[in-house]
């Protein structure tokens, strides 16, 4: 069992009025990668920067392996240069006048290690990264993959105790930033080093990730593996942020110890049960139902014996080469839902949603969402 590396208690950062970071808090495992995912100015890349000493918090602290670096209460604070930390920009950061090499062994000259030590750690890291045929070449004839692989390089050269990526992938073209989204998994894994990596990308935060934390206006909504965020959200904008949902509003009508009810507003009176209800809804409250399309089937018409039966209009068949996307209508709500190309539906024709209950979610209505 991983020990505990990283703690980050009570985190708060302001800049003026406003705080970009409020309250945060997470753990980290040797050897484990947490991803803190969210949209931008969610305060992702701030909590990294405190991890890695290039801003203060104004409340809070961190600890690793049971030494404080950081605390706001005690003045603590222990420079970015003397944490141990490899870190990778969004930019890179490559110094386009010297060598690969030049660029890789920067970090170690600076720390004053030996001319005989240097070129065996480069090498060494440079065939990690597949960059060992490369040493001589300048920094400007890199391509954007061999410019991140340079960083990581670097990032790595002096063995640091944690990595920490910020957005790294995200000035790669779609196939390369696939490509070494595999690659950043193998050698995470191969070197067992323990990564914090700021992303607002979701396939990289749920491939990459051990946990994931789901960040918004400076808040942590939520901390789990990945799967048990997609499957089992807290909050609503946990739910929408990971993956595509359908919404539906309507009226909490019974609310009981195994489900709930609510009455959805449509083209005829329906009710849908859920086994998964926000702790704040209550009975006669305006709510929204949020379901993962995927969780869907449809059918032509009702199927007996079946609970949770959504009539709606198909609209529009878009033919997509893999898939038939479907446009759909109930009442007012307007939802797309993918089915196999073998599926024979037709514009215009009535169909049958079948919602699982275990898989609809009830939240609270979002204040300023008319019906």
């Amino acid at each position: 069992m991983s020990r505990l590396f990283l703690q980050a208690r009570n985190l708060v950062k302001r800049f003026g009025p406003t705080a970009a970071v409020n309250n945060v808090s997470f753990e980290v495992k040797k050897g484990e990668v947490l991803t803190l995912l969210g949209p931008s100015g969610c305060g992702k890349t701030t909590t990294l920067r405190m991890v890695a000493g290039f801003e203060q918090p104004d409340e809070g602290e961190i600890e690793i392996e049971n030494t404080v670096i950081v605390s706001a209460a005690k003045r603590i604070f222990v420079p970015p240069e003397k944490r141990r930390m490899g870190m990778v920009f969004q930019s890179y950061a490559v110094w386009p006048h010297m060598t690969v090499f030049e660029n890789v062994a920067y970090p170690l000259k600076r720390r004053g290690v030996k001319k005989a030590a240097i070129q065996e750690k480069v090498s060494q890291v440079l065939e990690l990264v597949g960059l060992g045929k490369m040493e001589s070449r300048p920094a400007t004839l890199l391509s954007g993959g061999q410019q991140q692989r340079v960083a990581l390089a670097r990032a790595l050269v002096y063995s640091p105790q944690i990595l920490l990526l910020d957005e790294p992938l995200s000035n790669l073209d779609a196939k390369l930033r696939e490509q070494m989204r595999v690659e950043l998994k193998e050698l995470q894994k191969r070197l067992s080093i323990t990564v914090i990596f700021v992303t607002h990308d979701q396939i990289e935060a749920m491939t990459l990730s051990d946990q994931l934390a789901v960040m918004n206006l400076g808040e942590i909504h939520q901390i789990a593996p990945p799967r048990e965020i997609y499957e089992r959200p807290r909050t609503r904008f946990v739910q929408e942020f990971i993956g595509r949902v359908i919404w539906l509003e309507g009226r909490l009508a019974e609310l009981a110890p195994g489900g709930a009810s609510v009455e959805i507003a449509g083209d005829e009176p329906l009710s849908i049960f859920s086994r998964r209800i926000s702790e704040d809804v209550k009975k006669g409250d305006d709510v929204i139902v949020g379901i993962r399309p995927e969780s869907i089937t449809l059918a032509k018409e009702k199927i007996a014996g079946e609970s949770n039966q959504l009539p709606c209009l198909l609209e529009k068949r878009l033919f997509l080469g893999d898939r038939i996307e479907c446009h759909l209508r109930y009442g007012n709500a307007r939802f797309t839902l993918a089915t196999p190309i073998t599926e024979s539906f037709s514009n215009g024709q009535k169909v049958c949603l079948c919602l699982p209950p275990d898989s609809v979610f009830i939240w609270t209505k979002p204040t300023g969402l008319t019906e």
